[in-house]
């Protein structure tokens, strides 16, 4: 623990969903939705309007539909947002050398490595500037929690939630503490926390008042330890820089359920070539490539190649993945497909020859499948069959996602379908705007690039430059109030 409040945590606020509210005037105030649209999808975000009629993370689409029939339903752009989380981590970048990302929407900071706070006074300042920074430049809003630990900066972001500062003097942990849920730590579950109660103890308070040889006899000696030490608010982690990714990996779930072999080949290629995309962009290459397949009973199986050396080759990924899926029985229907790379380096080592060979074999085992008889058909493999036209649609023009008509500029789908895509001209910048409908091959429709939630952004080149970097001597007291 730290004897001054200067690690700091940043959540955004409901990350992508206010993106899409900022993006679009006509959903500001309004209940917003984002994440998987179709019958198996699952919600990513929901805005606050939603969340409170009862939307939240990871639940299913279909529900939050039944509570929220009103809402906006979109399609994630995470182009924008990954260009937005590059603003946010940006500025963070600037308070310290030691920024730690956790997601694209949180980060922990450690302000005293960056010499931008020692104290409270200086802390709170500094949250605050950011806080500012991050609204000029995104006009989005984040949470900001500050404490001597980055468990106790986390819990202050939660609870200043949302669009606020909240500071845990130190000294003042176990006090704020005591009274809240075991949940509220890291590490207890669903399953830790029932298993918790049902021992008697529902707020951190019980947790501390246990003991630790307590703790340690329900929950076993090292998750008993630690639960024990954070009862009591004791947290030495320190901030790290670099969180070094183990694997990359990419999935989708399914609508209906796959039957068609060839379809799903297809899908596991396609999945394979974004899975390196993904690992490209990351500037990396991996040796063992995992395939997985949820079938129609929710059965999941992980099949797993080791390369000879480290790749980034799209066509040694996709042939790798598609080897794995002859080993898969998928007769009875598939609802998920994924595919990863573990084993990640910063560089490839590719065995040409090798792959050469692999190259000549597999043309010529996809030769003699080429030639052997279909049963009930004519001779080679058959075509899957085709997408609905409302499928086509959906895929093509996603609700949400941006479009530019010749004549009527910028606008994002409010939705399509029987060949008809219906859009809604707006700019994050203007007024709501005018609705209109299209045929889905449209010659002047296409679609566009997410444009910048904000357009005239104030100048922070020079923050934090005018930031206390040292004690200033102002009051400090008023650990754990927040500031809206």
């Amino acid at each position: 623990m730290r004897p001054a409040p200067t690690i700091l945590h940043l959540d955004m606020d409901a990350f992508y969903a206010s993106a899409e509210q900022a993006a679009k005037p006509s959903l500001r105030g309004k209940a917003v939705v984002v994440g998987g649209l179709g019958p198996r999808g699952v919600v990513a975000t929901a805005s606050y309007e939603a969340r409170r009629l009862g939307v939240h993370s990871a639940m299913p689409t279909a529900q939050a539909r039944r509570l929220a029939p009103n809402a906006a339903y979109l399609v994630p752009r995470f182009s924008l947002y990954r260009t937005v989380s590059d603003q946010v981590m940006e500025l963070l970048g600037r308070l310290s050398p030691l920024v730690e990302p956790l997601s694209l929407d949180e980060a922990f900071v450690d302000l005293e490595a960056g010499g931008t706070a020692d104290d409270s006074a200086s802390a709170r300042a500094t949250g605050e500037g950011l806080r500012a920074a991050i609204h000029a430049v995104t006009g989005l809003s984040g949470s900001v929690g500050l404490a001597g630990s980055k468990m106790l900066a986390k819990i202050a972001s939660e609870e200043a939630k949302p669009d606020g500062l909240l500071l845990i003097e130190p000294g003042t942990e176990r006090e704020l503490l005591a009274p809240m849920p075991v949940r509220i730590l890291p590490g207890v579950g669903p399953a830790t926390g029932d298993h918790l109660r049902r021992a008697g103890m529902t707020t951190v308070h019980d947790l501390a008042e246990a003991g630790e040889a307590e703790l340690v006899r329900l929950v076993g000696k090292a998750h008993g330890h630690g639960l024990y030490r954070m009862a009591l608010g004791l947290d030495d982690r320190p901030v790290v820089a670099e969180r070094d990714a183990k694997s990359v990996s990419v999935e989708d779930t399914f609508d209906v359920d796959l039957h068609d072999r060839v379809r799903v080949r297809a899908e596991v290629e396609r999945l394979a070539v974004r899975c390196v995309e993904r690992l490209r962009a990351a500037d990396r290459s991996g040796r063992t490539v995992v395939l997985k397949v949820r079938r129609y009973d929710f059965s999941t199986l992980t099949r797993s190649e080791t390369l000879r050396g480290p790749t980034d080759d799209p066509t040694v990924v996709r042939e790798a993945a598609g080897r794995l899926l002859e080993s898969v029985d998928t007769t009875g229907g598939v609802r998920l497909l994924g595919v990863g790379v573990t084993g990640l380096a910063d560089y490839t080592q590719e065995d040409l020859f090798a792959q050469a060979a692999d190259a000549r074999e597999l043309a010529q085992r996809a030769q003699e499948h080429s030639s052997a008889p279909v049963e009930g058909g004519e001779e080679g493999v058959p075509e899957p069959e085709p997408d609905s036209a409302e499928l086509l649609a959906a895929r093509s023009w996603p609700a949400g996602h941006d479009v530019h008509h010749e004549e009527h500029g910028h606008g994002w789908v409010q939705g399509s379908g029987v060949g008809r895509v219906t859009v809604r001209f707006e700019e994050p910048w203007s007024a709501p705007g005018r609705v209109l409908t299209f045929r889905v091959d449209d010659p002047l429709l296409r679609p566009a690039d997410p444009l910048p939630l904000v357009r005239d952004a104030a100048d922070y080149s020079s923050w934090p430059a005018s930031l206390p970097k040292s004690r200033s001597g102002a009051d400090s007291s008023g650990g754990g109030e927040s500031s809206p």
